[in-house]
């Protein structure tokens, strides 16, 4: 049974292609992709570099990653990368936490329509947001937001929601001043939540109507629009869950936020305990119970691991973290221009320029990190393609992973 260090990609390795002969013909062209990605990530198919010790000589090999958007391992360069460039626009201003969630029935639905319900999703909650801050009655301002999906609960169970980034203000109307929320509050709930729902459905109904959504095995009756409507009656009366948490505690906490959120996959390795012929055993959270009992265990099939995880793999091509309002991305950077000028704000310092200019370097290549041995400096001596060994390297040498 594997322990330590264990990976997703050491679960696919050992069981994934008895899983995908099981499902012949029930795995998607993007969900294999997924797979051989992972279990390829860092190893010698997909070549890498060797890099050795100014002072002591010493070398270690390194692989290169597969750089899939599902990879546990893949995601935190992407998150830098990302971040550094969300550093620069960040306002001096609070910023609040929103959530939008579908229900289950909405969310099932979903399983077979994901482009068309995931976009849905995202544009029913960013108007939602934009719609209620621009009424005088609330805000009566334009403001900005940044939207993440997520599609996993804790348990790698479907559960669609949005992650949403807002600041606590916007540019007036009329665009002559900064309009600030109320300290600790920024839109009522209750509005936001039944406006979401009105605008979702309306949008949801248009698309069954013009026949963008697609239903197989036991939900093939809903094609019908008459089975459609009664299926959707229940979700009319029910409340759809937003949830606004309070405001972060300044711009560094909003990165440390989207650091954790925005290129998050459904699970990490670091919640994986064991792996065997009874299955995976991993951390979860139970959010129905309170504090330190939150923290819970859980063991699924080998099997069923596996499709869990793959059912949260997006449609190729589709944005998993998007912009709206005044963050939108042909406008973004004239807008933030004149919030700060509105509030008397200086642009932050740019903290991601040494960075670029490291990597702008030419070769020898320098590691970021320091010599094992003596701390030296790390220079790229080699690099090899995917499947063949580095010339005159000894794979009983140390290795390390990189990216």
């Amino acid at each position: 049974m594997r322990r330590s260090g264990l990976e997703v990609a050491d679960i696919f390795r050992d069981h994934g292609a008895a899983w995908r002969k099981a499902n012949a013909g029930h795995v998607s062209l993007g969900q294999s992709k997924v797979m051989s990605a992972i279990e390829s990530c860092r190893t010698a198919a997909l070549g890498g570099h060797v890099a050795r010790c100014e002072d002591c000589a010493h070398e270690v090999i390194a692989y290169n990653s597969c750089r899939n958007r599902h990879c546990p391992k893949c995601q935190s360069a992407a998150a830098k990368r990302w971040l550094a460039e969300r550093e620069a626009e960040l306002l001096p201003v609070p910023y609040y936490h929103m959530v939008f969630t579908l229900p289950a029935a909405i969310g099932d639905i979903a399983y077979q329509n994901k482009a068309v319900i995931y976009d849905l999703l995202f544009k029913a909650s960013a108007e939602t947001v934009i719609a209620i801050a621009a009424d005088p009655k609330h805000l009566g301002a334009r403001i900005g937001v940044t939207s993440v999906l997520h599609t996993w609960g804790s348990a790698l169970t479907h559960h669609p929601h949005v992650h949403m980034i807002v600041p606590g203000g916007g540019v007036s109307l009329d665009g002559r001043s900064w309009v600030a929320c109320r300290p600790g509050f920024f839109l009522p709930v209750r509005v936001l939540s039944r406006l979401f729902r009105r605008l979702f459905l309306e949008k949801l109904v248009a698309a069954h109507a013009a026949g963008r959504l697609q239903f197989f095995g036991v939900s093939a009756a809903l094609a019908d629009r008459a089975a459609f409507a009664q299926y959707l009656a229940p979700t009319r009366v029910v409340e759809w869950v937003v949830y606004s948490k309070r405001p972060f505690g300044g711009p560094e906490a909003v990165l440390a936020y989207l650091s954790r959120y925005t290129h998050r996959v459904a699970i990490s390795n670091s919640r994986l305990l064991a792996c065997g012929d009874d299955g995976v055993t991993f951390k979860y959270k139970d959010y129905r119970a309170e504090g330190r009992a939150r923290q819970k265990v859980m063991r699924l099939s080998n099997g069923e691991f596996i499709r869990r995880f793959l059912i949260h793999v997006l449609p190729t091509g589709f944005h998993r973290i998007r912009h709206y309002g005044l963050f939108a991305s042909g406008v973004r950077a004239q807008n933030i221009a004149r919030a700060r000028e509105l509030l008397d704000a200086a642009a932050p310092r740019e903290r991601d320029k040494e960075r670029r200019e490291d990597a702008a370097r030419p070769e020898p290549r320098i590691l970021a990190h320091p010599c094992p041995c003596c701390g030296g400096r790390m220079i790229v001596v080699e690099t090899f393609e995917g499947g063949r060994a580095s010339r005159g390297f000894s794979f009983s040498k140390i290795r390390i992973d990189s990216s």
